[in-house]
């Protein structure tokens, strides 16, 4: 698969284009950022960490049955995916409160929810990704009525996997925000919504089970420090790390020198 011109930049991933209309490849970068774009840094690492723990992860979730863009890892850093037509759309599953949650409706951090929260956000930057309802979505036409049925549906369907997952290496999924995308499907001749968007820590909030430790961007965004040792203790867990790299396993101030899988 030849790798083609670059077709968009993003705050975390390159998008280029190959030979095969239909296809892309999706590279993913160092940049850390946060409070849309307003914080910026490079954590060396992150994205060889990111690219190892989605590919896992969407595995998984295909082999469930939840469609999404994914083909097959390239190498450390890239993924050769569906060419999707992007929802401008963020779709967000909450399942204990914090973040911007707890800032807009002062509900104490750390409240478990009685059922998973589903909201929406526009994806615009310079609106500073603003909080819009189902009838925002129909009015200005960014998705139908029965594609957000399907959606909602998808997204509770991966809110439970991804739960499953990760309570069984330790760790809580406190919410997560995904995409989804249209892509084209050679065997029924249409197109059909898939699953377009990495799953990660820089996606997720992830809190380890005991200690409540957040193993996640928002290490990053609240300068807690160690934010590549914590993505390293995720991937630990899922039993992934990435081959061939300098990466070793860091326990939050204590280096050490990791077997390194190949897959």
């Amino acid at each position: 698969m030849n790798k083609g011109n670059k077709l968009y930049e993003g705050k975390a991933k390159i998008i280029y284009e190959t030979n095969d209309k239909y296809l892309v490849i999706q590279h993913f970068k160092d940049d850390a950022t946060a409070f849309n774009n307003l914080k910026k840094a490079k954590v060396e690492g992150k994205g060889v960490l990111n690219n190892r723990i989605s590919e896992y992860i969407l595995t998984n979730l295909g082999q469930c049955g939840i469609k999404n863009h994914l083909i097959k890892r390239l190498n450390m850093r890239e993924q050769l995916i569906k060419k999707a037509e992007i929802f401008p759309i963020e779709f967000i599953v909450r399942n204990i409160a914090t973040g911007s949650l707890t800032k807009r409706l002062n509900i104490p951090e750390g409240t478990v929810l009685d059922k998973p929260l589903l909201e929406y956000c526009y994806k615009k930057d310079e609106l500073q990704d603003p909080l819009v309802s189902k009838e925002h979505i129909y009015s200005f036409g960014w998705a139908t009525e029965d594609e957000i049925k399907l959606i909602d549906s998808m997204t509770l369907r991966i809110n439970d996997l991804l739960s499953g997952i990760f309570r069984g290496i330790g760790i809580k999924l406190i919410d997560f925000k995904i995409e989804y995308g249209k892509v084209w499907n050679e065997s029924l001749k249409k197109k059909e919504i898939v699953l377009a968007d990495e799953i990660s820590p820089d996606t997720c909030r992830l809190w380890d089970i005991k200690t409540e430790r957040k193993l996640d961007k928002d290490r990053f965004r609240k300068d807690l420090g160690n934010v590549i040792q914590a993505y390293q203790e995720v991937a630990r867990r899922l039993g992934i790390m990435p081959e061939e790299t300098n990466i070793s396993e860091v326990n939050f101030g204590k280096t050490v020198p990791i077997k390194l899988k190949k897959k």
